[in-house]
């Protein structure tokens, strides 16, 4: 069972946060064959990127609805993601090649889109949940007493 915590809890991080939006719509869901490839293919590149603790990424959640899912990545710089991406002997270039390859003969099957924000400031608070988002990405601490509105809580205000 997931641990809920009941304390008013936010992030400590220091550094460079790029925050990656990417998601996959299922637009005929009939066509497994069409989506499946790349629902399927998203594990394997986290699993690349979870086992290099230099390749940026420090941590990920995702949510399914609308049609589709929508993954939020957090990063510790633009320059690494690019890398990643670009990186010819990692999985996300052959991927993003067959994508496109089955792309021109399923036209509209599946889409996928991504966003990317560099934040240079960030601000969370969290009651009454497991750790997560940012939290669970960089570090989950205590918001300081007497911080109860949405203001940029830091772990050392009071």
């Amino acid at each position: 069972m997931t641990q809920i915590d009941l304390r008013r809890m936010t992030h400590s991080y220091d550094g460079e946060l790029l925050v990656f939006l990417i998601g996959m719509r299922i637009n005929k869901p009939w066509r497994v064959d069409h989506w499946w490839p790349v629902f399927a293919t998203m594990p394997k590149l986290l699993a690349e990127l979870s086992e290099d603790k230099n390749s940026g990424l420090l941590g990920y959640q995702t949510t399914f609805g609308g049609g589709g899912s929508v993954m939020v990545q957090y990063w510790s710089s633009h320059e690494l993601l690019y890398e990643y991406a670009r990186r010819p002997d990692a999985l996300h270039r052959p991927a993003w090649t067959e994508f496109n390859r089955r792309a021109r003969n399923a036209a509209g099957s599946v889409g996928i889109w991504h966003e990317t924000y560099q934040v240079s400031q960030a601000e969370s608070i969290y009651i009454g949940m497991p750790t997560s988002g940012l939290a669970r990405a960089t570090a989950a601490v205590p918001v300081g007493p007497r911080v109860d509105r949405a203001v940029r809580p830091t772990a050392a205000s009071d």
